[in-house]
């Protein structure tokens, strides 16, 4: 008898501790990101932010999206931006921007904690994409005005001086053009 009333007393016991215990928050962290991603957020979010003035709009993402071939609707970037915004005001600031795309990265199991060393696989990957971006008709080659026209997408507009230096640091051959692996080694 006297065990079924032990047993009886821990059980009500364990109910009195489960009932203080604070629930589980079972949503998924968002790690910090890694000096090395911040700066890479912080250089993508400067792109975006054309006009330089602390905020990505709906225009901003749009042009920059265009620009590099992908077509997204207009109601699609505003619920973007507002899902980015943490004040809700129709415009991004670089925390919100980094905020944002750290926890899609996290959403999508990327280790966004490394601290830069990225593998030779991810910067080949990364250099490649880039040089794509430059490579407007996608021949192998970078030409003066293809380089132009990337420079003025991402709102960096150059002198015709400014663009015959670039082309002169990355042209190793002298033909005219920048092709891949004069692009990585301009780079790198």
């Amino acid at each position: 008898m006297a065990t079924t009333s032990r047993s009886r007393r821990k059980t009500d016991d364990e109910k009195k501790n489960k009932k203080k215990q604070s629930p589980v928050d079972e949503r998924p962290t968002v790690p910090a990101p890694s000096e090395a991603m911040l700066n890479n957020l912080r250089t993508a979010f400067g792109l975006l932010d054309r006009d330089s003035d602390g905020h990505v709009t709906p225009a901003e993402l749009q042009f920059m999206l265009r620009n590099l071939g992908i077509e997204v609707s207009d109601d699609l970037i505003s619920d973007l931006i507002k899902d980015a915004s943490k004040t809700g005001n129709g415009l991004i600031d670089e925390n919100d921007f980094m905020q944002w795309v750290t926890k899609i990265q996290a959403l999508q199991g990327l280790d966004v904690t490394t601290s830069g060393g990225d593998s030779e696989e991810e910067i080949t990957r990364d250099l490649l994409a880039a040089f794509k971006v430059f490579d407007r008709d996608d021949n192998g080659y970078i030409t003066r005005d293809e380089l132009q026209a990337a420079l003025e997408m991402i709102g960096e507009p150059v002198t015709d001086a400014q663009l015959n230096q670039v082309l002169a640091l990355g042209d190793i051959d002298h033909d005219g053009r920048i092709d891949y692996e004069e692009f990585v080694k301009m780079l790198l």
